[in-house]
């Protein structure tokens, strides 16, 4: 699947006339929606009603079978929860035969059920902005280093065109505290298995 990059937490997986739009909150934030009807809609956590007429609208844990997917809905503790609550979710995304895990504004903390439900990852989006409301550098390598995903796809860092109600860190600064140098800057992309290295690797997906 292409994976394509709309500000925020906000990506688009496509591929073969099936969408994939997540976290599409872009009209609170200052952007238009990207969501299409036809779309499947995952949210990470709270949302407002989408506009759109989705094929279906995946907001929290469970297992999924559509347009050829298989979507695992995985409970977690948002980056604001109490210690014992779960208002948030991750998904695993099985396509083509790649892994991907969106991850979403979690705490880091992952428990060995969550690992053990996460698996094997290919591709994992996460957010590196910070500032209380998610995870920062050091809360995203926390996570990376437990997954051991072979592409990191960061999201929710500063842009001038989003109005965060939390101030986010700049790309630049997150990556140089992440300690992670990009593989590559693109508009799109496709994660091709074969061209894997054996260490985790990051690319940056420009705002489309």
């Amino acid at each position: 699947m292409d994976i394509q990059f709309y500000g925020a937490n906000c990506c688009v997986l496509s591929s073969k006339g099936v969408r994939v739009v997540i976290d599409d909150n872009l009209e609170e934030l200052g952007l238009k929606t990207v969501a299409k009807p036809g779309d499947i809609l995952l949210f990470t956590g709270s949302h407002a009603a989408s506009a759109a007429d989705p094929k279906i609208v995946i907001a929290g844990p469970g297992e999924y079978e559509v347009s050829g997917l298989s979507i695992t809905g995985i409970a977690a503790r948002a980056h604001i929860d109490e210690p014992n609550s779960k208002s948030a979710a991750m998904y695993r995304i099985v396509t083509d035969d790649v892994t991907y895990l969106v991850t979403g504004h979690i705490y880091p903390d992952l428990s060995e059920d969550q690992l053990e439900q996460i698996g094997m990852i290919d591709v994992m989006i996460v957010p590196i902005g910070g500032s209380g409301f998610t995870l920062d550098a050091g809360g995203a390598m926390q996570v990376i280093k437990k997954v051991e995903p072979k592409l990191v796809i960061p999201t929710h860092y500063a842009d001038d065109a989003l109005h965060f109600v939390v101030p986010q860190q700049a790309l630049e600064q997150a990556l140089k505290n992440m300690g992670m140098e990009p593989k590559e800057t693109v508009t799109k992309l496709r994660f091709k298995p074969a061209e894997a290295s054996d260490a985790t690797q990051l690319v940056v997906l420009t705002r489309s």
